[in-house]
């Protein structure tokens, strides 16, 4: 099993808030200063330290919110911070930040690469103007060309999100966003389709489910085209370029989320906990203010974390590990949770099979192409109880 370990921070500052957004994001100007915020985040790191034994950290991650809108020297604050605490990091650490474009230029670049940043995931979703327009995007395409430009010329590792399936888009506007994205120098690139409730005003006009599923493989059929592995239902890179950020939570590694609304998964109880921050960023912050240190997960506020019983531990494993196109491993399966657990997959999975859903070899479960497109539904069969295990 995985010792890796990572760290979120949460950045909650955007220009303006997308109409599809639902994170715990504001308008920079209608909440208090980063300055005001980091220093709240900085007494949560101090508090919470205890939690998560001091230890090298294999990965950072920066996202929000738009990280890079708030001044350099914060993320480097951050950093540094918890290197004060023994969670230092290295050359093999992958620090991720989350940039929009014509919010970085070279003197910030420069801070974050100085202070070890050496990923940046750029959330400019489309290279069109009209629907940039139409989901309230600040920036428009001549500013993300710059941005890529940018990143380019200091030969940097950067990932584009690619948002698929809004109102009146159509193929081939995405297989441009795709096309661009790849010969400007991205090497990693996530489809996002984007998902809104009935009634939402991006809810009209967008294309049908059928339609939508066409895109997702036109994604995929552009991007193998050019050397990119789909190495997890939403990502794909060129090799050796996949977020090792992500795969933390997809590979039952532990991570320590620091900031508003973050999340953090430790396996100090017998099969892990979950516990999370407050989205509210009057009361998260009146929280860190408190500067009550916490030194393990009983003290941590009921309301804000959740022991998993070993039902529940199973199935947010076969969830996250079916995502990858590795798969779900019988060895490390019966590893963690018994022989007998074996038998339980294999009757989940039975239909699933049958249907070409699922494909099994005796070592690993995976999604076919099939599965993956309906992977939700794919995963509910994969919910356990505990009357399940006995």
């Amino acid at each position: 099993m995985s010792a890796r370990f990572g760290v979120y921070f949460h950045i909650p500052y955007c220009l303006q808030r997308c109409t599809y957004c639902d994170f715990a994001t504001f308008v920079h100007t209608e909440i208090k200063p980063p300055e005001f915020y980091v220093e709240r985040v900085k007494k949560e790191i101090f508090q919470k330290r205890q939690l998560f034994p001091a230890r090298p950290v294999d990965t950072i991650y920066f996202g929000g919110g738009t990280p890079s809108l708030i001044p350099a020297h914060l993320i480097v604050e951050l950093i540094s911070e918890l290197a004060k605490f023994g969670y230092t990091t290295g050359p093999s650490t992958e620090i991720t930040i989350e940039i929009n474009p014509a919010t970085v230029d070279e003197k910030k670049l420069e801070i974050y690469l100085k202070a070890g940043v050496n990923r940046f995931s750029v959330g400019a979703q489309t290279f069109s103007d009209r629907l940039l327009k139409m989901v309230h995007r600040e920036h428009n395409a001549e500013q993300t060309l710059q941005t890529l430009d940018l990143l380019r010329r200091y030969n940097l590792n950067f990932s584009f999100d690619v948002l698929f399936a809004l109102p009146t888009q159509t193929i081939d506007e995405l297989r441009y966003d795709v096309s661009v994205a790849v010969e400007l120098g991205s090497k990693h690139i996530s489809p996002y389709c984007l998902t809104v409730p009935e009634g939402h005003p991006l809810s009209k006009n967008r294309p049908l489910d059928e339609e939508q599923l066409h895109m997702f493989d036109q994604i995929h059929s552009e991007l193998l085209k050019k050397n990119f592995q789909q190495y997890e239902i939403s990502n794909y890179a060129l090799p050796g370029f996949e977020s090792q950020h992500n795969l933390l939570y997809w590979t039952d590694a532990e991570y320590w989320g620091l900031g508003l609304s973050s999340h953090s998964y430790s396996k100090s109880s017998p099969w892990g906990s979950r516990f999370w921050n407050l989205s509210n960023f009057d009361l998260y912050t009146a929280q860190a203010d408190r500067a009550l240190e916490i030194s393990q997960l009983s003290e941590y506020d009921s309301k804000q974390i959740e022991n998993l019983s070993k039902a529940q531990s199973l199935t947010d494993y076969c969830y996250t590990s079916l995502r990858l196109n590795s798969g779900l491993s019988v060895e490390n399966l019966v590893q963690k949770f018994g022989p007998k657990t074996l038998d339980l997959v294999l009757e989940a999975s039975s239909a699933l099979r049958s249907k070409g859903l699922i494909d099994y070899d005796g070592r690993n479960f995976k999604l076919s192409r099939a599965g993956q497109m309906i992977s939700n539904q794919v995963f509910e069969k994969f919910t356990f109880f505990d009357s399940d295990l006995g």
